[in-house]
C-alpha cells in the first residue's frame, strides 16, 4: 500500500509518499481502507518536533530520541471496513467508521489496522468522509477539558481562546451542547464562521482585549498559545476555571496555581479519551449539535502542503487528506491534486 511517511524530523519536506506493507489483521482486529484523515497540530509536533519550552527530552522519549519511532502519522480517520478478524463481532466489511489511532497514529495510509474494541465507531451518517475524519481530534479535546477537568454546567459562561481552529471550533459547539453561554475568541476573517457554529458572543482580538472588557467567565479555556493565571485572574468569576489545552511545562508539572482564597482553578493536564467519547460525539453529531469544521482539503499526493497549512499555525478548522475517494461524498477532488481546496462550514 502507499502511506505518506517520514523518517527524520523537520519541515513539511521531509513527508513523502512511500510503499509499505498492508496491515496484516490479528483475530481480533480490523482493517480500515482510509477515505480520509486529518493532518493535526499532533502530526505537526510529531513531525517537527517542536515542543513547548521544558518538554524536549520528553518529546524525543515519545517519538523517537534519534529518529521518527513511528514513520506514519495521522492520529484519525475515517474509511470503510475492508476485512475482519476471525473473532470480531462489533463490524461488518463494508461498515462507514470512524477510527481514532491517537498516539499510535497510522491513518495517513490507504490501509489502518486496529483492535476491534479500540477507539472506533460508526460514521455518523449525516457527516461525509472528510468531516468524519475530523471528529475525534479537536472533539476529544474539547470535551475531555470541558466536561471532565472543569466541570462545565449549564449556564455558565464559557470563553474559547482560539475558537476557530480544530479544537476551539469543537469546544464551542460542545459547550453549547451542554447549554452554557459561549464566547468565542478569533481573528477578524473568523468572526462569522464562530458565530455560524453557534458561538452567542464573538470577539475578534485585533479589536479587543477581553481581559479589559469587564465581563467575567465561569471557565475560559485557552486553545491557542500560551496564557498564565495571572493574565486572565480578573476574568475568571469566582470559583472560574482556566483550562489550559496549550500550556507550559511549569504548568503542566501543577506549579502554577491560583491562590487558594480566590477559590479559581488553574487546569492543565493531557486530554484522556474514552471510547463513550467518541460515541458521545458521533450523537452529537447525528443530533446536529456537533460537525467538525473543514478549512482545507488536500489530495493525497499534495501531503506536503497540507502540513505547510498547519506549520502556519493559522489553519481554520481542520486540515483534511483525502486518501481515497468514496462516491458517498460530494468533494471535488479533481483541483486538490495541485493543492488545496477550501470547503467553507454552512
Amino acid at each position: 500500500m502507499q502511506a505518506i511517511t517520514y523518517s527524520k524530523y523537520g519541515g513539511p519536506d521531509v513527508v513523502q509518499i512511500s510503499e509499505v506493507p498492508t496491515p496484516i489483521i490479528k483475530d481480533d482486529q480490523v482493517l480500515i481502507k482510509v477515505h480520509a484523515a486529518s493532518v493535526s497540530s499532533g502530526d505537526w509536533r510529531a513531525r517537527s518536533l517542536i515542543l513547548p519550552k521544558g518538554f524536549g527530552l520528553l518529546g524525543r522519549l515519545m517519538f523517537g530520541i534519534f529518529g521518527p519511532r513511528k514513520p506514519i502519522l495521522g492520529t484519525e480517520l475515517s474509511g470503510t471496513i475492508e476485512a475482519i478478524g476471525a473473532s470480531v463481532k462489533k463490524f461488518k466489511i463494508g461498515d462507514a467508521v470512524v477510527a481514532f489511532p491517537d498516539i499510535s497514529m497510522g491513518a495517513h495510509a490507504q490501509y489502518c489496522a486496529m483492535k476491534e474494541d479500540g477507539l472506533i465507531v460508526k460514521k455518523p451518517h449525516n457527516l461525509n468522509f472528510a468531516e468524519a475524519a475530523s471528529l475525534c481530534f479537536g472533539g476529544t479535546t474539547a470535551l475531555s477539558f470541558l466536561r471532565d477537568k472543569c466541570g462545565i454546567q449549564p449556564n455558565e459562561k464559557v470563553l474559547i481562546i482560539g475558537a476557530s481552529g480544530s479544537t476551539g471550533s469543537a469546544a464551542v459547539q460542545i459547550a453549547k451542547s451542554f447549554d452554557a453561554e459561549v464566547t468565542g475568541i478569533c481573528g477578524p476573517n473568523n468572526v462569522a464562521l464562530v458565530q455560524s457554529i453557534g458561538a452567542d458572543h464573538v470577539i475578534d482580538y485585533t479589536k479587543e482585549d477581553f481581559t479589559k472588557n469587564g465581563e467575567t467567565y465561569d471557565i475560559i479555556l485557552n486553545c491557542n498559545g500560551e496564557i498564565g493565571f495571572s493574565d486572565v485572574e480578573h476574568s475568571l468569576a469566582p470559583r472560574g476555571r482556566l483550562g489550559l489545552i496549550l500550556g507550559n511545562f511549569k504548568q503542566l508539572l501543577g506549579l502554577e496555581r491560583a491562590p487558594k482564597k480566590s477559590g479559581k482553578k488553574v487546569i492543565p493536564g493531557v486530554a484522556m479519551t474514552k471510547l463513550e467519547d467518541l460515541e458521545l460525539l458521533a450523537k452529537l453529531a447525528e443530533s446536529g449539535k456537533y460537525k467538525p469544521v473543514i478549512g482545507h482539503t488536500f489530495a493525497f499526493e499534495a501531503a506536503q502542503e497540507a502540513h505547510a497549512m498547519v506549520d502556519t499555525g493559522h489553519k481554520r478548522g481542520n486540515v483534511v487528506l483525502i486518501m481515497q475517494e468514496h462516491p458517498s461524498d460530494n468533494l471535488n477532488m479533481a483541483a486538490n491534486n495541485a493543492g488545496a481546496n477550501w470547503h467553507p462550514f454552512t
